[in-house]
């Protein structure tokens, strides 16, 4: 009889493959700076670091609870799109790329709208979710952009957008594209109504959304070190063969070079919105309309 074989090992394997009651999302680690830090004290600081400072990426659900009062909203309906229209697939059908996405997280699309009270202000607030297809622009996020406008104007409210997003749906082909004019008449459409369009350019912001309705707001807030651009750094480099200046296409940059209006940390954020808000909406005053627009 072995007694190491016989009896070491298998009291060993026993306790290495015990569970333990220590859950596995209990640290977070930044990825910028690589500290580690305690994952309810991350989600309790908006996913902020409180080592490097570095603004983590954020879905609506805590969107909306940071910047509406009392974290008390309502959700406007997901629209009912047609779904792959071009029948696509490359590694995988975009049928099954949609199902995927919307099982783990929970969502119908790519931009969530709600409407509630900020700062005792009717607003309206669409967010791009960057965790759904990289926040891809495609046909349901066009038709959230234009309902969360049309429900502005019905409360005579602020338009908000919170931008986080790689670009147009490529799976979508011209159909994405075609986002891009129908967000712009949306645009116009608050502005003829007389109501702020503010846009808050979250990281990142890029391609076909940066080039319509990301980049038409009245005020234009970035949160810091937030990539703003059509195409990619690298990808420019690559183009024009010359290294790019330092910070480059990052919101402190934009900023210097007079392309945002503000840079603004997210835990002031919604001070900083209720203030605009107000002064755009002349002291708050946003009842909401005698005869809203269809």
């Amino acid at each position: 009889m072995n007694w190491l074989t016989n009896y070491v090992k298998p009291k060993l394997e026993a306790v290495l493959s015990k569970k333990t009651d220590t859950p596995d999302n209990l640290w977070h680690k930044c990825t910028s700076c690589g500290q580690l830090i305690f994952a309810k004290e991350f989600r309790a600081a908006q996913s902020v670091c409180s080592n490097c400072d570095h603004h983590g990426r954020i879905g609506p659900t805590d969107r909306f609870a940071s910047l509406f009062d009392g974290s008390d909203y309502e959700l406007l309906e997901a629209a009912e799109t047609v779904e792959d229209p071009l029948k696509f697939k490359d590694q995988k059908k975009y049928s099954d790329r949609l199902r995927d996405a919307r099982k783990k997280s929970g969502r119908r699309d790519a931009m969530d709208v709600a409407h509630g009270q900020m700062g005792g202000l009717n607003t309206v607030i669409a967010v791009q979710n960057f965790f759904f297809m990289g926040g891809s622009m495609g046909i349901g996020v066009g038709e959230a952009f234009l309902r969360g406008v049309r429900k502005a104007i019905e409360l005579n409210a602020p338009f908000i957008l919170v931008s986080a997003a790689g670009g147009a749906r490529m799976q979508e082909g011209i159909l994405s594209l075609m986002q891009m004019p129908r967000t712009t008449v949306g645009v116009q459409m608050l502005r003829e109504a007389g109501l702020p369009y503010i846009v808050v350019l979250a990281d990142p912001t890029t391609g076909g959304v940066t080039a319509s309705y990301a980049m038409l707001g009245d005020i234009h807030i970035a949160e810091p070190g937030a990539l703003i651009g059509f195409a990619g750094p690298r990808v420019i480099e690559n183009t024009i063969r010359e290294k790019l200046p330092e910070g480059f296409q990052r919101a402190e940059y934009l900023y210097e070079h007079g392309m945002v209006d503000m840079v603004v940390h997210r835990h002031d954020l919604r001070d900083t919105l209720v203030r605009v808000c107000s002064l755009l909406t002349h002291d708050g005053e946003n009842k909401p309309a005698q005869s809203p627009a269809a």
